[in-house]
């Protein structure tokens, strides 16, 4: 989430007096009012909203809210002149491969103004941007630029220009490696040949997205008219709705938006487009949801009231700069929050029922707080795990491995459903090698695997680790927690032994003559595996029988 602060002097000029009413009207629109004093009004901007993030986004769609300034707000966008063309060479491909831009003229800043771009563009970088790593913004006076502009990516030590900020001349290395915004984000280039550039016609350098603006060609002042703003990264929706974004701010500060000619290596694209986007909402489904009996006047008013246009027949025009609407579900959420969460009537459910803690979740609480008391560390860790970690550094060969649920098109090497918790407590030692000893641990967590009928299980298992540590220190542990469960839990040599335990120092552990577990010493080639150093202990059994 995002704050917002805006100058409380120009909220009340333009939108309206601060009071009470005001104020519950702005929580209800889902804007928190952080806090307010004579010279600032602070507000929090859920991460849905981007749109929401200048004083300008914000009041144009709260006046709607309010039913100053009903319905889709429309934007005159002119067409490219001759030379408003940026050219994209293939070499930008592997690193930023899209770009979308435009021009903005007849623009009067100020300081304000201003800070307010300098504010949504980093808000921009920060929330869908995620830092930069999904786009990157860059704001030029179109004064200090000569068209057409060309976007292409060179390698560090051909790129020289002086960044912003910078008292000389930088090599792209250098930017990366000496200046402070470069050495933030050079992550964003590591391991790259090449660094991409926007760079005009007379061969000045812009800037190095998504790093830095040139001091040349990349500040603002309150001298410039007009401006040149192009959003690049690796999603072209994401960029088109970004820009969007930035061009409505600065329209409603008063600028004349002109298109740009993007040429790119499949075709030509013209941008911005500031074109309705076409969306579906039933009435039926509206009022199932909410609970509502809406006319559909009223659903067009309340759609009004969010900034849409509602066409009849269920067809509603959004705006393009709306982020946020992927389903019919958030239409929906419109509605309700333009009919106001304040005019809903509670109902108190037609079924007699009395809420209680699940008895296996009151268990696993009183068995966390058992081990706790003994000084033993609660872990958590992922449900899904690795066939290196699950089979070969256990010992056991893949081919042999029976019951495991693997992922399919799995994105990473974490493609199997954990079936134990002792693996995972074993890589938990081995990433703590240097840690202060002893180190005793514990899980309950979910685990998952094929049964021999070829349907799933899952089961609540509890494995604890101790190292250094020997089978003797391990079952006082486990008759102590069953002294205090009430249960009667019994050990006995095993019959069959785990690959990653060691054989006479190994015993099954049951609950009413059923086997519910193990509890051994780890085998020194597992150890060896998992680069431990210290003998380790380990027992896990599954709860089932313990929750009965």
């Amino acid at each position: 989430m995002a704050n917002i602060k805006i100058s409380k002097k120009l909220f009340e000029k333009e939108i309206g007096k601060l009071d009470q009413e005001m104020q519950q009207k702005i929580a209800l629109f889902g804007t928190t009012l952080e806090g307010f004093d004579d010279e600032e009004i602070e507000l929090e901007i859920f991460p849905n909203r981007p749109d929401l993030l200048s004083y300008q986004g914000f009041k144009r769609s709260f006046l709607a809210f309010l039913g100053k300034k009903k319905g889709l707000k429309k934007y005159n966008i002119n067409k490219p002149e001759k030379s408003y063309l940026v050219k994209i060479e293939k070499s930008v491909q592997e690193v930023r491969p899209y770009t979308v831009c435009a021009i903005v003229k007849k623009i009067k800043f100020n300081k304000e103004k201003i800070k307010e771009i300098i504010d949504i563009q980093e808000k921009l970088h920060n929330t869908i941007g995620r830092k930069r790593k999904k786009l990157a913004i860059g704001i030029y006076p179109l004064e200090k630029i000569t068209l057409p502009i060309t976007f292409k990516a060179l390698e560090p030590d051909k790129i020289k220009f002086q960044p912003l900020e910078s008292p000389r001349e930088m090599s792209g290395l250098e930017i990366l490696q000496r200046h402070p915004t470069g050495r933030e984000y050079s992550h964003l280039l590591a391991g790259k040949s090449k660094f991409p550039i926007f760079i005009d016609s007379k061969n000045q350098i812009l800037s190095l997205p998504p790093i830095i603006n040139s001091e040349m060609t990349g500040r603002i002042t309150e001298k410039t008219r007009e401006i040149f703003i192009e959003c690049s990264g690796f999603n072209l929706e994401i960029l088109k709705q970004c820009l969007n974004i930035i061009i409505t701010t600065l329209a409603d500060m008063g600028g004349k938006v002109y298109q740009i000619k993007v040429k790119h290596p499949k075709g030509v694209e013209i941008t911005p487009d500031l074109e309705p986007q076409k969306n579906k909402i039933s009435l039926k489904n509206t009022n199932k949801l909410l609970g509502l009996k809406l006319t559909e006047k009223q659903l067009k008013e309340n759609l009004e009231k969010m900034g849409h246009n509602y066409l009849g027949q269920g067809e509603v025009e959004s705006p393009a700069w709306r982020t946020d609407l992927l389903h019919e579900v958030d239409l929906i959420e419109d509605v309700a929050i333009a009919y106001g969460y304040e005019n809903f009537i509670p109902e108190i459910p037609k079924i007699s029922t009395i809420g209680e803690e699940n008895p296996k979740e009151t268990t696993k609480k009183k068995i966390s707080d058992i081990l706790t008391g003994l000084k033993i560390l609660e872990v958590s860790n992922y449900h899904l795990t690795t066939k290196k970690d699950l089979f070969k550094k256990m010992g056991i060969q893949e081919k042999q491995a029976q019951g495991f649920i693997e992922v399919e098109e799995s994105k990473t090497e974490y493609n199997i459903i954990r079936s134990n918790l002792s693996h995972y407590l074993l890589k938990n030692f081995s990433e703590n090698v240097d840690s202060e000893y002893p180190q005793h641990i514990f899980e309950i967590g979910r685990v998952a695997f094929f049964e021999n009928s070829g349907e799933i299980k899952e089961q609540d298992n509890l494995a604890i680790a101790i190292t250094p540590g020997n089978f003797t220190e391990l079952k006082q542990i486990l008759e102590y927690l069953a002294k205090m469960l009430d249960k009667e839990i019994k050990i006995k040599e095993s019959t069959e032994i785990p690959a990653h335990l060691i054989d006479g120092r190994t015993g099954d552990i049951l609950i009413n003559n059923k086997v519910i577990g193990t509890i051994g010493e780890v085998h020194p080639k597992i150890l060896k595996n998992w680069r431990i150093k210290m003998p380790v202990a380990i027992l896990e059994i599954n709860l089932e029988e313990i929750f009965k």
